[in-house]
């Protein structure tokens, strides 16, 4: 893989993973359906179409590696505090959160490893995460939300070792079917369990629908890209360029959700921006 293509797809996959930010705030804060349906139907979905594709490229899915039940249940955890933690949030914040911790637990993942991390690529982490930092500063008055961002720092830590294990990822598209095939009983367990509201309302077609495409194609082929250019990045260099994603979805939820936009915003969005582009100046030595 060149390294135009392996860039052109690691953006391509940033794309996706704000896509589901959006997705996520519209079809749960906007009421449309609930953060467990949401979760339900997103890995379904997902595990629908990974599993036909793996079909039609007669690709083994090897579902009781141990590998499985790990990404499985790393997944799992992913997805239901991204979930739950979107109708607290909003999408910017909610990715920002999401993606610090991510960055936090990859780098944590690349140190264990004894992975090589540049001197250059912690300064650039460091510039992003103050950033964010930034960003998250309560003003005003305004904080965030306990709730939300205790789901989406249990959604981080999911994501992050998610993102460890796929490092040494053979077949990415059939490891991906098979995590979400492995999934779908691990996110119906939480449903099972709560008691269901006595005003309760099913999920709408708008809701469904946002499910529907957040699962097979901004999570499902999301993944397994992710899965396909993880190996070619590396722990460290991985979290960093998933930094890019908070602010791709402060831009979207502003432009397609009407969600507010400050100065501050776009000083810490540039900041953040300018920290990945510093940091991913070693890429020659990955």
């Amino acid at each position: 893989m060149t390294g135009a293509r392996l860039w052109g797809l690691t953006a391509l996959t940033m794309l996706a993973f704000a896509a589901n930010s959006v997705l996520n705030r519209a079809a749960v804060e906007g009421g449309h359906i609930d953060p467990l349906a949401f979760s339900i139907v997103r890995v379904l979905a997902g595990a629908a179409v990974l599993a036909a594709l793996v079909l039609a490229t007669r690709r083994p899915l090897r579902f009781f590696a141990m590998a499985r039940l790990w990404g499985a249940t790393t997944l799992s955890l992913y997805l239901l505090g991204f979930s739950v933690a979107y109708a607290h949030l909003d999408a910017g914040v909610g990715a920002l959160i999401l993606f610090g911790g991510v960055q936090v637990t990859m780098f944590a993942g690349a140190v264990l490893g004894r992975d090589v991390v540049p001197r250059r690529r912690w300064i650039g982490a460091g510039l992003a995460m103050a950033g964010l930092a930034w960003l998250m500063w309560p003003a005003g008055g305004a904080a965030v939300p306990v709730i939300g961002c205790i789901a989406m720092s249990i959604a981080a830590l999911g994501w992050g070792l998610y993102s460890l294990a796929g490092r040494g990822a053979a077949d990415p598209l059939a490891e991906t079917a098979a995590n979400f095939i492995w999934a779908v009983p691990l996110v119906w367990l939480p449903v099972l369990m709560a008691p269901v509201a006595p005003d309760a309302t099913g999920p709408d077609g708008l809701g469904l629908t946002l499910a529907v495409i957040s699962g097979a194609m901004t999570s499902g082929l999301g993944y397994a890209l992710w899965y396909t250019v993880l190996p070619r990045l590396g722990a460290s260099l991985a979290g960093l360029v998933q930094l890019s994603v908070p602010v791709i979805a402060v831009v979207a939820g502003f432009a397609l959700l009407g969600e507010g936009m400050s100065g501050r915003m776009i000083g810490a969005g540039l900041l953040v921006l300018g920290g990945i582009a510093y940091g991913v100046g070693v890429q020659r030595k990955v």
